[in-house]
């Protein structure tokens, strides 16, 4: 499915995003013990479960909505709009689902027929994996595990070794929780509940069927499913600090309409600097959304016209930086706007601020894609780069 019928990106869309205005009632109740508990209730990651949230992409064969890469962009955005924890939950669980695209129907339909599955991921440190008959025995320990804690399968990425030796070949496994040992690692500044602990497998046997290449063959015929492997992770975390960005602006002009400075009887709202500040986050942030949604546009393009990828790899990765960068500049100058106000627990700001320098973080959106990005619009070789 793609999002050139108009209509039906609406509906998709449209349906996820009252379904985000639905949990925003419990998501606030809760949010005061983000910081402290590390993760998010079992009983508010079993309703983002129960809407559909870690299944955006999960093909439709499989009972999946199979959202276009616009349409996921578009949903994650709100979820991290509500709350940086919970878009950067719903971006990573429901990123993953799109394993069902490339696995065997019969291993897919294992994972996703439980109603609360969610596959935890990490490609920050391969493990290895070791070719045995049947599949392969797999040892590694792994960090930034997002969502662990309710993880059902977990997929890392690993080097195949036959007996002692590295082919070179990287594949990713899935897996059960069972399998798994947790580390209670995750005391972080922002993304609190995000429970993005290190997870740990000894020697564990994973058949062949749950096994495929980094850049995968797709048993489905969706476009997303063709997508490089690389963009796809991406994809899944850089609208995120878009829609902490987002959600920050609308906090601060509910702030801006009702106070002032210190010392200051008149509201924010009517001075003019403040006007023209924020003016000139909507048009940065409007146009940062805009350069994220076309660059995937384009290559999605380039995949359909089995065109050569690496410019289009180059510009999504510069999209994607520049996106965060947009983000964070947005939030610290609502920020500093708001005054000695955002530096309090009890605003939102403070945590939005937090959040979104947590999320920026992570190396999908690294300033080293300028570089590459730079090497091919001065006609050098970016291969490997991206």
């Amino acid at each position: 499915m793609t999002s050139v019928d108009g209509s039906r990106t609406f509906r998709a869309t449209s349906e996820f995003s009252s379904r985000v205005s639905g949990v925003a009632s419990m998501v606030n109740d809760e949010r005061d013990e983000f910081d402290s508990r590390g993760r998010l209730s079992d009983e508010l990651f079993e309703q983002l479960s129960t809407l559909g949230f870690f299944r955006l992409f999960l093909p439709a064969a499989l009972g999946g909505p199979e959202l276009s890469a616009l349409e996921f962009m578009e949903v994650v955005e709100a979820a991290a709009a509500l709350d940086g924890t919970v878009g950067w939950l719903v971006g990573n669980g429901g990123g993953m689902s799109r394993a069902g695209g490339y696995l065997p129907a019969e291993s897919a339909r294992e994972i996703f027929d439980d109603p609360l599955a969610f596959v935890v991921s990490s490609t920050a440190a391969p493990g290895r994996a070791v070719r045995v008959p049947g599949g392969y025995t797999v040892t590694g320990r792994w960090p930034f595990g997002s969502g662990a804690p309710h993880g059902t399968w977990f997929s890392p990425v690993c080097v195949v070794h036959e007996r002692d030796q590295a082919t070179g070949e990287i594949i990713f496994v899935y897996v059960p929780r069972h399998d798994v040992v947790l580390h209670d690692n995750w005391q972080v500044s922002g993304l609190c509940a995000t429970g993005s602990v290190d997870f740990e497998l000894q020697e564990a046997f994973v058949p062949d069927r749950f096994a495929h290449a980094f850049q995968p063959e797709p048993t489905h015929p969706g476009t997303v499913y063709r997508l490089p492997t690389r963009s796809i992770f991406s994809w899944t975390v850089a609208t995120v600090p878009l829609g902490i960005a987002a959600g920050a602006i609308d906090d601060f002009v509910a702030i801006a309409r009702s106070k002032g400075r210190s010392g200051d009887s008149a509201p924010l709202a009517e001075r003019e600097l403040v006007q023209s500040q924020l003016g000139q986050i909507q048009a940065r942030t409007a146009a940062s959304r805009a350069y994220l949604r076309n660059s995937m546009s384009t290559l999605h393009e380039a995949i359909e016209a089995g065109s050569d990828l690496d410019a289009p790899q180059a510009d999504f990765r510069l999209a994607c930086t520049f996106a965060s960068q947009s983000a964070l500049w947005a939030i610290d100058l609502l920020t500093e706007m708001a005054g000695a106000i955002a530096i309090r627990r009890t605003c939102t700001l403070e945590r939005r601020e937090r959040d979104a320098r947590a999320a920026a973080k992570h190396v999908a959106m690294s300033p080293a894609a300028y570089i590459v990005g730079g090497k091919l619009r001065l006609g050098y070789d970016p291969s490997g780069s991206h």
